[in-house]
């Protein structure tokens, strides 16, 4: 049988569904892995939300000293001992312990911990104590105060790190050929979406679920996902064990010796540090926009997402109400990233660079501005609605709806439009700088974005002793200024771009 697919299909063949039929056996069960490993992540994701953000003395402030401090900690303890652990173990029995250690510890904090956390968590009096002593360190005490659910935020935040970004790419990376990748991985996209709109309505179904009076409605609801996330990561490694039997033992489909060859073909990518990132950058004025475009979106997120879960919070006090919209959320971005995927196909093409790559920081700043409006004039907003006739529409609710949409508009639009333009403006680049610039700007782009934003959302909250209502005023002066920049960035950007392009050889093609 011929692999050359690219003229075995037709167009619309082609774009839907680029899969020989013998190439099923490989495609399908690689496919059912990465939706049920994303499934479960999305579960965890929200679920982990819920936890800290409505518990008693906590609230969305512990996210950034949560992602900060025991996030980033517990990243670097495991990959230590995973590297410690290869040179011990086989990749199957590997992938094996990884997956139990993380179902054992879900199902051990629904079916037990969570149960008993009273007996594991310092007493609520205790906590007001210590907070009212040192109200700077409020959210630091806050975390003490929930250090199960912060454990649960950590391991769920690893889930994503380690099961999708290691072991699943690890393992799709490892068995799949160039020209099977070339069709195989944009069908992945696909599939993550899917599983984040089911993961989502199995999130909202669970926690609707109704109850005796009397009985810890959240703590049923939890056990119901946590038994899910259980079950779906055995079902992974069945999964996992049968492709390693019945797909991997047919050269047709998998060749140890070829996949060995191909690896030592591969030019091996620079692993910049981040002293090395930054020279590398800073002498190059074309990578230092491409990673302030990063750093922009990294920067904006992460501020706007903990005002939006600080408001989520007041709207959804209690973790199923909040779950639930939670699971909504995720559903509806799936659906809208889809959309968009296949809505936005030829924008580039026909629109060019810089519309395509000013969408997102114009989504960003339109929706943000609104979201903003909404809690900066609360109580006039809601007068005015209720002049209006929306009588129950509060300022407040439709702060967290409106919250809710900038999220998935954001998310949506960089999936489908910035990352494929960053990924275009490596194109007229030489080969030095397209392989060391792409390795500087993802580590400061995508460390520092991210980063930044959490240590603005940390120092600002340390500093006042306040909340994020309290910081609002210069978190939204921030985001104003850091979106400027990052518009302004793409059109310079544009202008190198096309010029670059124009004195390109390949230009004239």
């Amino acid at each position: 049988m011929s692999k050359n697919t690219p003229q075995e299909f037709g167009k619309l063949r082609a774009a839907l569904w680029p899969i020989h039929g013998y190439e099923l056996k490989k495609f399908l069960p690689m496919g059912f892995m990465m939706f049920f490993i994303l499934f479960n992540y999305t579960i965890l994701r929200d679920v982990k939300d819920a936890l800290v953000v409505t518990a008693p003395k906590s609230g969305a402030e512990v996210i950034p000293f949560i992602k900060g401090w025991l996030v980033v900690a517990s990243a670097f303890v495991f990959f230590f001992v995973y590297t410690k652990l290869t040179n011990i173990f086989s990749a199957e029995k590997l992938f094996y312990g990884i997956v139990i250690f993380f179902i054992a510890f879900f199902g051990l904090f629904a079916f037990f911990i969570y149960p008993n956390r009273e007996l594991f968590h310092p007493s609520q009096d205790f906590i007001q104590q210590v907070q009212d002593s040192y109200p700077r360190l409020r959210y630091i005490v806050a975390i003490y105060g929930i250090w199960s659910y912060a454990v649960f935020y950590m391991m769920a935040e690893l889930w994503g790190s380690v099961m999708v970004s290691l072991l699943f790419w690890q393992f799709a990376n490892e068995i799949t050929r160039t020209q099977e990748a070339k069709r195989f991985y944009a069908l992945f996209t696909l599939i993550a979406n899917v599983a984040l709109i089911f993961s989502g309505e199995t999130i909202a179904r669970f926690s609707e679920l109704e109850h005796a009076e009397g009985v810890d409605s959240w703590g049923v609801s939890l056990r119901w996902m946590m038994g899910t996330v259980v079950v779906f990561g055995a079902i992974t490694m069945f999964i996992y064990r049968w492709m390693q039997k019945n797909v991997l033992t047919n050269p047709m489909y998998y060749d140890a010796a070829e996949a060995a060859q191909s690896k030592t073909k591969k030019v091996k990518k620079p692993k910049l540090g981040i002293m090395e990132s930054l020279k590398f950058i800073f002498t190059n004025p074309y990578l230092g926009l491409l990673a302030i475009l990063v750093i922009g979106y990294g920067v904006s997120i992460n501020i706007i997402e903990l005002l939006w879960k600080s408001r989520l919070k007041e709207a959804f006090p209690d973790p199923n109400s909040y779950a639930w919209f939670m699971g909504n959320f995720s559903k509806y971005t799936g659906i809208v990233t889809m959309a968009l995927i296949f809505m936005t196909k030829g924008v580039v093409r026909k629109f060019g660079w810089m519309t395509a790559a000013i969408v997102t920081p114009l989504i960003v700043f339109i929706t943000g501005g609104l979201f903003f409006l909404f809690i900066a004039f609360d109580q006039e907003m809601t007068l005015f609605m209720e002049n209006i006739g929306l009588v129950g529409f509060t300022a407040l609710m439709l702060a967290a709806y409106i919250g809710a949409a900038q999220n998935i508009l954001s998310k949506g639009t960089k999936y489908s439009l910035f990352d494929p333009t960053k990924e275009m403006a490596y194109i007229p680049l030489d080969q030095e700088s397209k392989v060391k610039g792409k390795a500087a700007v993802d580590v400061i782009g995508g460390r520092l974005g991210k980063g930044m934003g959490g240590w603005i959302n940390q120092g600002l909250l340390l500093i006042t002793a306040g909340n994020a209502m309290t910081i609002f005023p210069y978190l939204s002066i921030i985001v104003s200024v850091v979106v400027l920049i990052w518009l302004i960035s793409v059109k310079a950007l544009n202008t190198r771009y096309l010029a670059m392009l124009k004195a390109s050889p390949e230009s004239s093609k």
